[in-house]
Order: C-alpha cells, then sequence, then structure tokens
C-alpha cells in the first residue's frame, strides 16, 4: 500500500524554507515601514533576530528606518537591543547616524554602554558628529559621552596608520560647522588631538578636496584658527595647513594662517612643494602676490618653467620681480651611512626642505622613526650628518630632563650622542646620533647572533656611568637601549631621568629593578617579555635551559638583594666583574688560582682554622660535598696514582701511599688546579675523557664558580678575582 501524504524529511524542509521565507519577509517589511506586516510576520513565528547580509537585523533596521513604533514592537517580541552587525555596531551606534535622541535614550536604557563602539572605534557620538546631528550629540554629550575618545582599531590597521580619529575630526571632515562650533565652543573638544596618521581637526577639515566645499572648509578652518588650534599639523601626504589652504584657493583663508605667524611659509610636503609651488602650478596669481609679499623664497624649484608652461606671463613677470630665475638644480651624489633608513635618507636628501638653524626635517610618516606621545622621532640632517631628531614641546618637564641629561652626558661614548638642539615656535629639536634599531627587534631578528653578555654588560657599564654623572635613568627598557651602525649598544631616551640628589637609594633601585628585568629579557632572546615595573620582582625566574643558568640567576638576585653593608651606589661597579661576564676560561683560571692557596695543601703545617677555608668549607650541605662521585673514576685515579701508567716509574711507587682527596670544595679546586698542571702529562685515555678541562670542570660543577666568588666577597679577600682589564678585553 503506497503511503499518502509527505515524507517526514519533506515536512522538515518545507518548515525550514517556510521560516527562511517569513525571515526574509521581516527584513522587507521593516525596510518598507510596513508595522501591520511586521506584526502579523512576528505573531506567525519570524525569527525577530535572524540576521542578513551584513549582520543586519530587523532591529537595526528599523533604527536604521528611524520607527520607533517598529522598534518597540521588535522590542516586545524578543529583538536582543545589543545585537551587532559583522562591523560590530550595535542600534545604539546606527541611533546615533539616525540622530533619534529618543531611540538613544532607550537603548540606554536597554543595556547599551555610552562609549561602545564598532570594529572601526566608532561611537555613537562620533556617527552624530559625522552626519552633524546635533541634538543628539547634546543628548548623548549630557549622557556622559566621551567627547576626546580616539577610534581604536587593531593593530594591523595601526601600523597602516589608520584610526584614532575624534568626533571633532568627523564634523570637521564632512563639513558640519554648526556641530564643529557645539564640540568646541560647548564641549571643550580638544582641537590638538591627532589621528594615527598624526592629523588634527584643522587638517581634517581640508580632506573634503570638493571645489563645491570650498566655502566650508575654510569656514571651519577659520573657527577653529581662532579657537587656537595648531597650525603645524600635515595630511598624509605631508602638506602644510598653507599648502592645504592654497589647494583650495582661500586666500582669506591663506592670510589668516600667515597672520597667525606661526607656520613656516617655505616650508614643503613630501614631494618638495612649497605653497609658492602650488599656487604657481595651478594659476592662482593672488595668492602667488600675497606669498611673495610675505616672503616666500623664489629660488627654489624652476618656478619661472611652471608659469611658462601655463602660459601666464603675468605670473612669471611677478616671479621674476621677487628674484625667481629659471635654473634648475641638480640632484647631488650622496651615500648614506645608515643601513637600515638609507633609502628614505636618500629621498630626502635632495628635496628641497627649509632648514631650523642647521637642521633639515621633514615630519611625514614616511620618515618617522617611532612615534612618541610628544611628537615622535624622526630622520633628519644637521649640518650635514644624518641623525635622529626627538621632537617636544618646549618648557615640558620631560623636554628638559632629557635635554639636561644628554647634555651633560655627552662624553659618554654607551650614550646615544647629542650632535645638536634646534627650537622653532613651541617646538625643541634634539638631533642625536642615528641607530640603525632597538634591542626589541635586535633580538628578534631571524639568524641573528647576539653576544647577550656584552649587550648586558655595556648597558651595566652605560647605566653604571650616569649614576656616577648624577642621574637615574628610570626607564631601561628594550626599545630604550639602542644598535647603532657599527653595532655598538647605546642607551636611549632620558626623558624620564632624575636627577640622584632627588632621592639618590630609590632612584638607584629602580633602575637595578629595571636591570634585573633586562637580564632575563637578554638571556631569554625575548622568549620571557620584558614586563613592567609593576610585576612583583619575586615572580620574575629564569628557565633552567638558559646558558649559564647559576650565574644567570646570582646576577638577578644581587641587583635586587645586595650585599649586606654595601652601599647601593657602588652595586653596578661590583656586578659588572660577576661571574655571569666571565668568559669560560676566565671562570676556570679563577677556580685553578684558587685551588694554587697555599692552605689547601694537605701539609703537617696546614692552618685548618684559615679565613679561606671555613668560607668554602661551610658545613651546611651541598652538592659540592660529594664532587669525587661526579668525576670519572680513571680521571680521579690519574690523580691519585699519576705515575700508574708510565712504566719507568711503577716498581719506584710500587710502596708510595695514595694521595688522597677529601669530598670538600677546597679539595675539589685543588684537584682542578692539578689536573690543570699536569694535564699534559696524561695518557691518551684521560686526555679523551677530559677533552677540554675547563668545559669538563664547568660542565660538571655549574654553581662552583658563583660558589667560590661570594664565598671570596663575603671575607673581602678578591686577589684571585679577574682583573678589569682582563675582563674589558672579552
Amino acid at each position: 500500500m503506497e503511503a499518502t501524504g509527505n515524507s517526514q524529511e519533506e515536512v522538515t524542509t518545507s518548515r525550514n524554507e517556510t521560516a527562511a521565507d517569513k525571515t526574509s519577509l521581516l527584513h522587507s517589511a521593516v525596510q518598507n515601514c510596513s508595522i501591520e506586516t511586521v506584526r502579523q510576520l512576528l505573531e506567525e513565528g519570524a525569527n525577530v533576530n535572524a540576521q542578513v547580509a551584513g549582520g543586519w537585523t530587523p532591529l537595526h533596521s528599523a533604527v536604521q528606518a528611524d520607527k520607533e513604533e517598529i522598534v518597540m514592537l521588535l522590542l516586545e517580541h524578543g529583538a536582543d537591543p545589543l545585537a551587532k552587525k559583522k562591523n560590530g555596531a550595535t542600534p545604539f551606534i546606527v541611533a546615533g547616524i539616525v540622530g533619534n535622541k529618543n531611540l538613544l535614550q532607550l537603548f540606554l536604557s536597554k543595556g547599551s554602554e555610552i562609549n561602545e563602539c564598532d570594529d572601526n572605534g566608532f561611537t555613537a557620538f562620533m556617527e552624530a558628529a559625522w552626519y552633524g546631528n546635533e541634538e543628539a550629540l547634546k543628548f548623548l554629550h549630557r549622557e556622559g559621552a566621551d567627547v576626546n575618545q580616539k577610534r581604536m582599531v587593531n593593530e594591523e590597521k595601526m601600523v597602516l596608520n589608520k584610526g584614532g580619529g575624534t568626533a571633532l575630526m568627523d564634523a570637521a571632515r564632512e563639513g558640519h560647522y554648526s556641530a564643529v562650533k557645539i564640540l568646541v565652543d560647548e564641549m571643550k573638544a580638544d582641537m590638538d588631538i591627532c589621528d594615527n596618521n598624526d592629523r588634527n581637526a584643522l587638517v581634517h577639515a581640508f580632506l573634503r578636496r570638493d571645489s563645491k566645499e570650498r566655502e566650508s572648509i575654510a569656514s571651519i578652518a577659520l573657527f577653529l584658527l581662532d579657537r587656537g588650534v595648531d597650525v603645524n599639523r600635515r595630511d598624509e601626504h605631508g602638506k602644510t595647513t598653507l599648502i592645504l589652504a592654497v589647494e583650495i584657493q582661500s586666500l582669506d583663508l591663506v592670510k589668516a594662517l600667515l597672520e597667525k605667524n606661526e607656520v613656516d611659509i617655505n616650508d614643503a610636503d613630501r614631494e618638495g612643494n612649497t605653497a609658492l609651488m602650488i599656487a604657481v602650478e595651478k594659476n592662482y596669481y593672488e595668492i602667488a602676490k600675497l606669498l611673495c609679499e610675505k616672503g616666500a623664497r623664489t629660488d627654489h624649484g624652476d618656478l619661472i618653467q611652471l608659469a611658462s608652461r601655463k602660459y601666464n606671463k603675468k605670473m612669471a613677470d611677478l616671479l621674476r620681480q621677487y628674484g625667481a630665475k629659471a635654473c634648475p638644480s641638480q640632484p647631488q651624489d650622496w651615500e648614506p651611512t645608515s643601513k637600515r633608513w638609507g633609502g628614505q635618507l636618500k629621498e630626502f636628501y635632495n628635496r628641497y626642505h627649509p632648514v631650523i638653524g642647521k637642521l633639515k626635517i621633514l615630519t611625514h610618516n614616511d620618515f618617522r622613526i617611532h612615534r612618541t606621545s610628544q611628537g615622535g622621532i624622526y630622520l633628519g640632517f644637521y649640518d650635514g650628518k644624518e641623525v635622529a631628531v626627538k621632537i617636544f614641546k618646549i618648557g615640558t618637564e620631560i623636554a628638559n630632563q632629557e635635554k639636561t641629561c644628554l647634555e651633560e652626558c655627552r662624553t659618554h661614548n654607551h650614550f646615544v650622542n647629542l650632535l645638536g638642539v634646534e627650537e622653532k615656535k613651541s617646538c625643541l629639536y634634539l638631533c642625536l646620533s642615528l641607530c640603525e634599531k632597538n634591542l626589541e627587534e635586535h633580538l628578534s631578528a631571524p639568524d641573528n647572533e647576539v653576544d647577550c653578555k656584552d649587550v648586558l654588560k655595556t648597558v651595566f657599564e652605560a647605566v653604571q656611568k650616569l649614576h656616577e654623572l648624577g642621574f637615574g635613568h628610570q626607564d631601561l627598557h628594550p626599545r630604550n637601549i639602542l644598535i647603532d651602525a657599527a653595532g655598538k649598544v647605546r642607551l636611549a631616551d632620558f626623558d624620564k631621568s632624575k636627577r640622584l640628589s632627588d632621592g639618590q637609594e630609590e632612584i638607584i633601585i629602580k633602575d637595578l629593578k629595571g636591570l634585573r628585568r633586562l637580564v632575563l629579557y637578554v638571556v631569554t632572546m625575548g622568549k620571557v617579555p620584558f614586563e613592567d615595573e609593576d610585576r612583583p620582582d619575586l615572580t620574575l625566574s629564569c628557565p633552567e635551559g638558559v646558558q649559564d643558568y647559576v650565574e644567570t640567576v646570582d646576577l638577578m638576585e644581587s641587583l635586587i638583594s645586595p650585599d649586606e653593608g654595601s652601599p647601593v651606589e657602588n652595586l653596578l661597579r661590583d656586578l659588572i666583574q660577576h661571574p655571569f661576564f666571565w668568559s669560560k676560561q676566565i671562570r676556570y683560571r679563577f677556580l685553578r688560582d684558587v685551588g694554587n692557596e697555599e692552605d689547601f695543601k694537605p701539609t703537617k703545617n696546614r692552618n685548618n682554622n684559615s679565613e679561606i677555608l671555613k668560607a668554602l668549607n661551610c658545613d651546611q650541605p651541598h652538592r659540592l660535598q660529594q664532587w669525587t662521585d661526579q668525576i670519572d673514576e680513571l680521571v680521579l685515579d690519574s690523580m691519585l696514582n699519576p705515575n700508574n701508567n708510565n712504566k719507568k716509574n711503577q716498581n719506584k711507587n710500587k710502596n708510595k701511599t695514595k694521595k688522597r682527596y677529601e669530598n670538600s670544595v677546597t679539595d675539589l679546586l685543588r684537584f682542578i688546579r692539578n689536573m690543570g698542571e699536569h694535564f699534559a702529562e696524561k695518557d691518551d685515555t684521560v686526555k679523551e675523557i677530559i677533552k677540554e678541562p675547563s668545559e669538563y670542570f664547568l660542565s660538571r660543577f655549574p654553581e662552583l664558580t658563583v660558589y667560590v666568588y661570594k664565598a671570596l666577597r663575603s671575607i673581602n679577600d678578591y686577589r684571585h678575582f679577574p682583573s678589569p682589564q682582563s675582563l674589558s678585553q672579552l
């Protein structure tokens, strides 16, 4: 008998299709603003939170359509008020675009956060500014929106200098004069905050370059100028605000900028074009005339040729009147010293740009080395030499600290050199020796051979010298330790430095803690991250697999637990002589020298109460007290019976008593000394076992060097320590 009706599979498929249809119909009904259809579909079971392309829910669409009734209906049927689109935008953020105060207030009551943002960092407040929704702006401000919040973006976008914009920048960019005025005058928005491309609100006002909007751009720019905005920011092409004003052909704005007396009329963009060159190229005669009258240089670029191309005799005559001549300059053949920065330096070298004193600098992303809170570090030329230029605001504490410290410590070759100082307007320019990379980059470079001990020894010496000169660094981070073109390590970034007279012990201790974290970071080649100073020191532990583990651990401990009674200011001087910095041969030589002590020899007149014997043979149990168990039997026997393999002496020594070695540290040292003295006499079997005496003993007793070092320091016996001269030759 054949079955009548549909199979279960067909029924399920039919239901699924019906549900999908209802979802599609629900979205369409919302977009068509048909509240009755929306209500009917919801009653028939349409999924109120179903998402379509882009992650849009019916609620997002209802907010976008600005239909409060539909929004309320959807919420009553379980719509998620916090749902996110694929880009992270919530209905609350969409309400900021629409500018509906009622909806904004509704979603705040449903759990939305006033400063929540989408994946691109946009908040409802920013969206309201972007679209010029003034009433929504005021409402959100009253509810606590952060006026100066910057758009946070992921690291990938940060690298591309994207993000960082504010509501004020958005309003300025989109030409909303009233919104800009409200943000500045009523909400006290910060005009000088910069985005990740170093552009402030004034630069953003120029980003719309449509000729139809020149008046809007000029009115916003003039308003910001009147309120005291920083005029010395550039756009992404390195164009100054003066060049941007020329490009929109606003004579009034050019006049206003020049009247501020804060812009450099001869400043050039990334391509080397000045405001005058732009005016000539675009045939803006009145602007060109004003620039010439205000002192714009006519000896850069072939201005006459530019005017001639436009068949503009009037412009050419104006330029000749102010000294322009048809004489194009020839690029000079020049090779940079820096390998890393060579390309940018060569590009900049032959490009025109006005100088500040002896400094030629273009503060553009293409020539930026590192971003700072003050203004950044840029490539430049000081008196013809390639330099790194650190920019500060004049008069700030950190500017004074860095300048003072560099000037008073400029003689030491472990610091970056201060080659010159220039000032312009509110900016201080410190011209420093150019380095290739920082320690963080140095350690992470693939196939990079790094001498960890040499790096750390240089840093220790630099910090010690800094302390001698009366300063503490206070920011010993891998990014503040640089490697120059010759591979030398140099200490940099002294903007947090302090004079030791302001609290010597506390300042030095902070530097020592920084060095402790650096030791761990360097010996692990950056695998153990450099932690900030808030991390408890006790949690810093060295992985056992690192080379010279015992010496590393003791050095780290010594940096926070100096010898009792030893002044903290002397600690670094002593630790530069620590066994961590000794080569294997120096450690082995040290052990042999100590093992040659007269008091260690088993003679009748041996002084068993000698200070050095007591210090080394302490009563506390440790592994070294069983050292004979860790020596190969043939090796041990070769010293107990040194002539055993010499047939000529076998009969002669038949009745001699064996020389015994006790399980004491002093006898271990004596054994190491004796083996070193007589190794050449040993037979081939013993030599094959030992191979290299220093390797053999140091690998079997890795803790011995530090143990002896600390024991001798405890009794102030430094006779056998390697000399500073021998260590400096490592």
